[in-house]
């Protein structure tokens, strides 16, 4: 048997067809919406209709845990009656205005430490070694400095949120390719060109990150400081109602901090999209 008679190797031939993604993209978008919604909706349902089982059927103590049911009907009645809504404006107000001062504040120094390498040489070590102390340790500061009010409320709150955006500001800063600015040379800009056409639009998406980041954390904050140190808002509410015994209100007052956590770093997401039509959508969230 000679080499030529043996038979040639067989060549493989891979014949990928489309599937439904390629042929239906926007019905398949939809449907993978419609499942992501559709879990993110079924998961905490079926939390709460076990909490509900648990509390009605004596597996947990109803005194302690009411059920969800029995939160809901207080709630709306003292929704009905006026009795919630001056807490959650008072948590609504300090928080908006902390939010407001400390993104400001955060946003121009982070700026200002990522484009000129002596100032961040001189305050990074010590911004660096505030930001590990614990917020709520100042409080007593702040009660010291503007007294009993909102000062202290709203400086806490401040404090919190300028650390989150000063480090997201100055990282996404110091990350803008270094071909970007070296075309802005070339062509010219002014330092106020420079920074509207190339350090705004390469920094703004990660900076609106931190800044939704700096939004949950200001609610909790604020629940806190309102605990120890404050006669209304809803960590008043929380607080003063445990003390009472009266979990029905206690729940009542998480559920509305949870509202107010998720609606307000909502806010700011769909404000990053608006501000920055260029980056990806739902930044964070799985793309589909």
């Amino acid at each position: 048997m000679t080499l030529t008679d043996r038979a040639a190797p067989r060549e493989t031939v891979l014949v990928r067809r489309p599937g439904p993604r390629e042929l239906r993209p926007r019905r398949a978008h939809r449907r993978r919406r419609a499942l992501e919604t559709g879990l993110a909706l079924a998961v905490p349902a079926v939390l709460v209709l076990l909490w509900q089982l648990a509390a009605t059927s004596g597996w947990i103590d109803a005194r302690i845990y009411p059920a969800p049911t029995t939160i809901l009907a207080d709630g709306w009645d003292r929704a009905l009656a006026g009795a919630l809504w001056p807490d959650v404006w008072a948590t609504l107000q300090r928080v908006l205005s902390g939010y407001a001062i400390g993104t400001v504040s955060g946003y121009a120094l982070g700026l200002l430490m990522g484009s000129l390498a002596l100032v961040r040489a001189a305050l990074e070590p010590l911004l660096d070694a505030l930001y590990v102390v614990p917020k709520l340790a100042l409080l007593p500061v702040f009660l010291n400095m503007f007294g009993l009010g909102e000062g202290p409320q709203i400086a806490l709150v401040a404090a919190t949120v300028f650390f989150f955006v000063w480090i997201s500001t100055m990282a996404a800063v110091l990350a803008v390719p270094a071909g970007h600015r070296d075309a802005g040379r070339v062509f010219g800009a002014s330092a106020w060109q420079m920074f509207r056409h190339v350090l705004l639009p390469a920094s703004l998406p990660a900076v609106l990150v931190g800044a939704r980041i700096a939004a949950g954390v200001a609610v909790l904050v604020i629940v806190a400081s309102e605990q120890i140190a404050a006669a209304d808002g809803l960590g008043h509410l929380i607080f003063d109602s445990r003390a009472l015994f009266q979990n029905d209100v206690m729940f009542v007052g998480i559920v509305c901090v949870a509202v107010l956590g998720v609606l307000f770093s909502e806010l700011v997401r769909l404000a990053g999209r608006f501000l920055t039509p260029w980056a990806p959508r739902d930044r964070g969230r799985s793309q589909s």
